[in-house]
């Protein structure tokens, strides 16, 4: 059974799953240096993702398409071959309790001249479908509670076992977009009005709150008009919650609250501000999801927790509800967001014929390298492990490139720029070439067995989405991936991967006694990762390019001919 999932709106992606196998997604993003969170608007892209895997259309026995905005179907205009089109789904939230597994069937879904019919499920399903076949819970037909909080929702939580999965309630009144828009209104993000949307703008503020400090007194007040705006009984709190299903309202009602919480606090600091705001919404969730959990406490099985939709992305929320004693076991996937809506989609499929069962999966299934012509300017030649753990040793970053790219949004070996953590300056020069803010951190890469003696906890976390603080006695040997509040993004690596980044760690630790580099995505900046060596060439802001056994390293400019150096401006 070839099942291929499609997420046409914002994180476009074509994902295929066969006899419970994912097989590829391809983010649309991580193609031809497309633009971050780029969308689908052609659907010969889904054409092509099917025949660089030797798959024509009509080799797929289901086709469906994730669902979005609306509150009883959704529409999505889109090219084919023959023109417009348009195209009819799901909703973003099911329509009852039990109907999350309820979809929409539509027909018109040209693809390569052939009219295909497909079905449509609400948004949220492919949250819960995807996070929860991904967790080692599926595995072991364990029930979990999931929780997804997306931009334009309240934090809303599922309970799943294998026979099926139900809605159980909405946690609290706020919408995950306000903390990007917290970010709009205070701090480096501040914009004059409501407009220019930046989707960034919230992952930026996890790292900007660092630089302030926790104030009481700002907490008290978001709890205040917390109470007045969104929770309470109030005639502006009963507005808000009375238009659940309008995004538009919400977010604008979201900036009302800022703008009455930036009166009040006029004389503080930003940065306190929005580390007191981002204090003040974990201390919420947190203790609502404790009221939810003993509120249903009659469901039997073990107290396990997925997390999805947008939010869990916030390494530090996940780690709150993971130490916060609710749970034996959190599992976040590595694309919670919306990166991971087409295999979603699939997933849903899947679990309408075979129940929950778990999907047999790799996190690195994105796209292969692509072949493409090198600019010139550049030397190449092979270059083993060791010998690239002796560039790196030497304090010179590398482009690391090899395999199939990791999905989701954070780089994780296969699309990275890796390099020494033990220089304090190799921070700023990495932020530098990638247009970043200085306060922005840089994620170690890390030996799994090595962790828990440089970071704590140091647990394993394969796809870098929990908290740990630098142990004291490791921050001056890498300071490098130390956060200004000592905290890390960790990732870590086993020893026994196949994975060739694992090897080349094991090569450094070998030189340096050090199991981690720095390691930050290789992209052009706002845009995804690095098809191939040819983009990353064309980049050139890195001499040094490995891409699976050959090492290309720039040529100086006063060692280029005329010639070369006319070649390497096209």
């Amino acid at each position: 059974m070839r099942i291929c999932g499609i997420k046409l709106t914002h994180d476009g992606a074509v994902a295929l799953v066969e006899d419970g196998q994912l097989v590829f997604c391809l983010e649309q993003e991580k193609r031809d240096n497309n633009r971050r969170y780029q969308a689908i608007d052609h659907l010969e892209s889904v054409v092509s993702a099917l025949a660089e895997h030797g798959l024509d259309p009509r080799d797929v026995d289901q086709f469906v398409i994730d669902g979005w905005d609306g509150d009883l179907e959704s529409q999505f205009q889109v090219l084919s071959g023959a023109g417009p089109i348009t195209l009819k789904g799901a909703p973003y939230v099911e329509r009852h309790a039990e109907g999350l597994l309820t979809s929409l069937d539509g027909s018109g879904l040209m693809l390569g001249g052939r009219l295909f019919s497909y079905r449509s499920y609400p948004h949220v399903t492919g949250h819960v479908t995807s996070a929860y076949c991904t967790s080692p819970f599926a595995k072991t037909e364990q029930p979990a509670f999931c929780l997804v909080w997306d931009g334009c929702i309240f934090p809303r939580l599922y309970y799943v076992e294998r026979r099926g999965a139900r809605f159980l309630e909405c946690l609290f009144p706020v919408i995950g977009h306000v903390y990007a828009a917290a970010g709009h209104h205070f701090g480096p993000y501040k914009r004059a009005g409501r407009g220019d949307w930046d989707l960034g703008v919230a992952g930026k503020l996890m790292a900007y709150i660092a630089l302030g400090s926790v104030d009481e007194d700002i907490v008290a007040v978001f709890q205040e008009l917390y109470q007045e705006r969104f929770a309470g009984d109030t005639e502006l709190a009963s507005h808000y919650r009375a238009d659940i299903n309008s995004a538009e309202p919400l977010l604008a009602r979201v900036h009302d609250f800022f703008e009455a919480s930036a009166l009040r606090l006029r004389d503080q600091a930003p940065e306190d501000v929005l580390a007191s705001f981002h204090l003040f919404l974990e201390r919420l969730l947190v203790s609502e999801m404790a009221t939810a959990v003993e509120r249903h406490a009659h469901l039997s099985g073990a107290r396990n927790l997925c997390i999805a939709g947008g939010c869990g992305l916030n390494i530090k929320w996940n780690s709150a509800l993971r130490e916060a004693g609710l749970f034996d076991a959190v599992w976040v996937p590595p694309f919670p967001n919306d990166s991971g809506s087409a295999i979603g989609a699939a997933c849903s499929a899947m679990v309408v014929q075979d129940g929950f069962v778990p999907l047999d999966w790799s996190v690195y299934s994105g796209p292969a390298l692509l072949d493409g012509q090198l600019p010139s300017g550049w030397n190449s030649e092979p270059c083993s492990m060791r010998e690239l753990a002796s560039i790196l040793a030497s304090n010179k970053p590398v482009i690391f490139l090899t395999g199939r790219a990791e999905l989701g949004p954070r780089a994780l070996g296969g699309r990275s720029i890796l390099a020494a953590a033990t220089s304090p300056e190799m921070k700023d020069y990495l932020n530098d070439v990638k247009l970043r803010e200085h306060f922005r951190p840089v994620a170690p890469i890390c030996l799994e067995d090595r962790a828990p003696e440089i970071f704590s906890p140091g647990t394993p976390d394969p796809y870098m989405l929990f908290d740990h603080q630098t142990r004291t006695e490791w921050r001056d040997k890498v300071p490098a991936v130390v956060h200004l509040d000592g905290s890390a993004r960790l990732q870590t690596i086993s020893r026994t991967s196949e994975h060739k980044v694992a090897e080349l760690l094991i090569e450094y630790e070998k030189l340096t006694g050090i199991p981690l580099l720095c390691n930050t995505s290789a992209n052009h900046h706002g845009r995804g990762f690095f098809p191939g060596a040819a983009a990353a060439c064309r980049w050139g802001q890195i001499e040094h390019i490995w891409s699976d056994g050959v090492l290309l390293t720039k040529i100086p400019e006063t060692e280029l001919s005329p010639g070369d150096r006319a070649l390497t401006l096209v």
